[in-house]
């Protein structure tokens, strides 16, 4: 039995003496907090730990060592939730890229055909050579080996290798293309070297050529240099436009158009890509296909061009240069009547097949260097002073605003004296007296000072009505054609010559203007649609390259309906004069050259000064038949003299080319 006062049990038991317990055993027992089962009535007695036993975990570290079990606690769930919520999918694309691969099933690009559906592009199986770099060596030494035998394979400088690696590297499981255009020869053999080499690939896709022209006669000439500025080329995407346009599924293999139609219509032609989930191996090397998806092949596209009508334009044009020993024009033939380009040409030209597949830094620094600029497109891009080309617009201008009539005329002596500065005309002694229509059919410059800036007595249009009308007729304005690269050109007003030259307006800056002298700057696209609106009566439309778009597949065709731009902002009735005096430049004025030609038709000549030690630009705008406009031919030879002399004669030939070509 258990004595609660004492600090020592006693036990009763027939086998131990309590008096035989010595001082040792009696302590150890003591320090003991037991208990004993009572026999009598077999209850527990309860153990006496309070008294005896003393513990290390106070209240307060007791509550640290909680929070530090939470805290521990929050710190792994959070990890857990980032790694298995927030990045799984990366972690998993990570691992299943280690086993799996997505690959994409290039498109067939969209062709190219002229409006009488000729071919003029043409998909043709070529190769290059890619790098994965997640599958490359990741020990140093092994990587620059690889490196090294693929610059020998490739003749291609290492550290370009290392360039491309270093620039695209963020893309680290997709085929970065180290070389394009490789034969199969060289393509073959690498493909065997393969299994040797891993993260190589060869890729098997598509170059684009530029097909040449079979006229009627089987005569064989290249579109190359005719059509290049229209169709443009592609190329391989640059880091800025991939970084751009990956999330929209371009990949750093990927080619874009990067200039003409093949850009402005990249979204159309690209068509969409297939898949192809592969197995892959620990090299990268593909072990087994898992499931495919097939590619959507591009639209085609149906130029408004004539092929034949672009190849003659600038066969014509190109003879016509080499004769004066000129290098740069351009040339455009539009439909009045809706805004459809014919023809557009731009000269010196270049090669587009240069640029399909990769083009060399030889070829680049050939077109690149040439003072002559031949990848600039003049047609729609060169901005020029007009010349008397804007005339027709003026006069209209001066006629919707009843500044004159049909009968007012004035006296041409040889120019306007203000102050100490002399305006000349052109004609020494001047043309006498001059209206409307024969200051269209000579190009008579006191006409024209009149009308815009006044003399004397009689008050003129001043320059903001001038550049009011001229914006009307889109003038500083882009037309909005469907190439890249078009300008807007340029119309001064006093503020703008007060604030960039710190200068007052003069009246003689009106006369300039009133003529296309001066600062005023337009495109040889702007001037082929101020001749479309006055030859169809009064609308502009906004001019257009593509007639329709197809449907590879179903064939089904979406035509692009013509759209307009202004209309009705100069009365039939004053239109009518203005085409009049075009009429009678081409019956007796500095256009009648083209009387010869066995239709009517109208025109005007422009010649542009622009420099003072280098000859004029040279201007010729006209349209066809007259009672019934047809087409419309605007021609720019850039230093070229005297617009009679050089762009007159152009045009000339090609009516009578055209007039043949369109009664066959």
């Amino acid at each position: 039995m258990i004595n609660d006062n004492k600090n020592f049990f006693e036990i009763n038991s027939p086998e131990i003496d309590s008096g035989s317990l010595d001082g040792r055993y009696r302590k150890s027992w003591t320090e003991e907090s037991l208990y004993f089962e009572n026999k009598t009535d077999k209850q527990v007695s309860t153990p006496q730990i309070g008294r005896y036993t003393n513990t290390s975990f106070t209240s307060k570290k007791n509550f640290y060592f909680f929070i530090f079990l939470i805290l521990s606690f929050s710190l792994i769930t959070t990890r857990l939730i980032y790694l298995q919520i927030i990045k799984a999918d990366t972690y998993k694309l990570s691992a299943e890229n280690n086993r799996e691969r997505i690959i994409p099933i290039v498109a067939e690009r969209g062709l190219i055909y002229d409006r009488n559906n000729i071919q003029l592009t043409k998909n043709i199986p070529n190769f290059s050579l890619a790098l994965v770099p997640q599958d490359l060596p990741k020990e140093k030494t092994q990587k620059n080996d690889l490196i090294d035998k693929l610059s020998k394979l490739l003749d291609v400088d290492k550290n370009e290798i290392n360039k491309i690696l270093d620039e695209y590297g963020s893309y680290s499981y997709e085929s970065i293309i180290i070389k394009e255009d490789i034969d199969y020869e060289k393509a073959l053999s690498i493909l065997i070297e393969s299994n040797e080499l891993p993260g190589i690939q060869i890729q098997r896709s598509s170059k684009r050529l530029y097909l040449p022209l079979v006229e009627k006669d089987n005569s064989v000439t290249t579109t190359a240099n005719s059509f290049a500025h229209v169709l443009g080329y592609i190329g391989k995407l640059n880091k800025p436009e991939l970084d751009e346009l990956y999330k929209s599924g371009y990949l750093p293999s990927d080619s874009i158009g990067k200039t003409g139609i093949e850009k402005s219509y990249e979204n159309f032609m690209r068509g969409t890509y297939g898949k192809k989930r592969i197995e892959v191996n620990a090299t990268g090397k593909e072990q087994s296909i898992i499931a495919e998806e097939p590619p959507k092949p591009g639209f085609h596209i149906k130029l408004a061009i004539d092929a034949n009508i672009q190849n003659n334009l600038e066969k014509i044009i190109q003879q016509n240069l080499d004769v004066a020993k000129k290098q740069r024009a351009s040339g455009i033939v539009m439909n009045p009547n809706t805004g459809e380009i014919l023809a557009l040409v731009s000269l010196p030209s270049f090669d587009n097949n240069d640029f399909s597949g990769g083009i060399t830094n030889t070829n680049y620094k050939k077109y690149t260097e040439d003072i002559n600029n031949p990848l600039f497109n003049r047609a729609i891009g060169g901005t020029y002073p007009s010349g008397s080309t804007i005339k027709p617009a003026i006069a209209a201008a001066a006629l919707q605003e009843k500044i004159i009539n049909q009968s007012t005329s004035f006296l041409s002596t040889g120019g306007l004296q203000i102050g100490t500065w002399f305006f000349p005309d052109w004609q020494a002694g001047g043309h006498g007296v001059t209206d409307v229509r024969k200051s269209l059919a000579w190009s008579v410059n006191t006409f024209y000072y009149y009308i815009a800036g006044g003399y004397n007595d009689f008050v003129g249009l001043g320059v903001s009505k001038i550049t009011d009308y001229l914006r009307k007729f889109n003038f500083a304005t882009k037309l909005g054609i469907d190439l890249p690269g078009e300008q807007a050109g340029f119309l001064p007003s006093k503020e703008w010559k007060e604030t960039t030259k710190k200068e007052r307006w003069y009246v003689g800056d009106t006369y300039n203007l009133s003529i296309g002298q001066g600062d005023t700057l337009v495109t040889p696209l702007q001037i082929a649609e101020m001749t479309a609106t006055i030859a169809n009566g009064g609308t502009i439309y906004k001019p257009q390259i593509v007639k329709s778009i197809v449907d590879p597949i179903t064939k089904e065709e979406q035509t692009i309906s013509p759209e307009i731009i202004n209309k009705n902002f100069i009365d039939e009735k004053n239109i009518s004069i203005v085409r009049l005096g075009m009429r009678d430049c081409v019956i007796y004025g500095s256009c009648r050259r083209l009387a010869l030609l066995p239709f009517t038709t109208a025109g005007k000549t422009g010649t542009a000064q622009w420099s003072s030690n280098k000859e004029n630009h040279a201007w010729f705008t006209s349209f066809a038949p007259f009672d019934n406009p047809e087409i419309v031919i605007t021609i720019m030879v850039e230093e070229g003299g005297e617009g009679s002399s050089i762009s007159v004669p152009i045009a000339h030939e090609f009516y009578r080319w055209w007039w043949k070509y369109t009664k066959q």
